[in-house]
């Protein structure tokens, strides 16, 4: 529910592919208050029920570890999931060999896989300024317009939802086609038959964490993505 069903997609082909066993869960992350509520530790609630039921199956499963993706970049950033996985003991393969996220690609394209360059994708909760309740509806309006702009050939975008406005964000290299006269007024007529009224381009571009700003401005450091 809060990734794009592209992304869970795009997991089944690459795990298919390669002949990796893949098991896809259920998870409820509308069913935590905290989560819902969109408080600034909500990764961290999100994190610590994800990493306990990845922790219990793979105990059912025989498995030693758990691991998750994150980077030696992401160690600068305002990431409240590291406390959830180290109270899970879930491990961090990549940090541990003090990979960047330039060499995880370089390395990726080395060994030939097609996502060595693909952009990131973080949750869609993270489309919400902190405590601006997370609904389903809502979360479906986000990945509605960002498919649609991914359709339209953007690379990286993001629609940031701020009740009634959505603000896109997409790399600066691609903000001369998003003010297209033509491809505008179809973002606009789209946006706007998903549940927006009005839409506003944030002439800053893609910035990562733009919604976490917040956090800095509270004495925190980081972003989210």
């Amino acid at each position: 529910m809060i990734h794009p069903a592209r992304e869970t997609a795009e997991a089944k082909d690459f795990a298919r592919d390669r002949g990796i066993p893949h098991i896809i869960f259920p998870s409820d992350e509308l069913g935590i208050p905290g989560f819902v509520a969109n408080s600034p530790d909500r990764c961290y609630l999100c994190k610590h029920r994800l990493f306990q039921n990845l922790v219990e199956m793979a105990r059912e499963n025989g498995l030693k570890h758990v691991a998750h993706g994150a980077n030696s970049d992401d160690l600068a950033d305002y990431r409240p999931g590291f406390r959830a996985a180290k109270e899970a003991g879930v491990i961090a393969p990549l940090i541990d060999a003090q990979l960047s996220k330039e060499e995880v690609r370089f390395l990726s394209r080395e060994m030939g896989l097609s996502t060595w360059d693909r952009p990131a994708m973080p949750c869609l909760a993270t489309r919400f300024p902190y405590g601006s309740p997370i609904t389903k509806e809502k979360l479906k309006m986000v990945e509605n317009a960002e498919s649609f702009l991914l359709e339209q050939g953007f690379k990286v975008v993001r629609v940031r939802h701020h009740g009634s406005v959505a603000r896109v964000e997409v790399g600066r290299s691609e903000m001369g086609k998003i003010m297209d006269e033509g491809l505008g007024k179809a973002i606009v007529e789209e946006f706007r038959k998903i549940g927006f009224e009005h839409v506003a381009l944030d002439l800053e571009g893609y910035v990562s964490g733009s919604l976490n700003r917040v956090i800095g401005e509270m004495g925190e450091k980081g972003a989210d993505k």
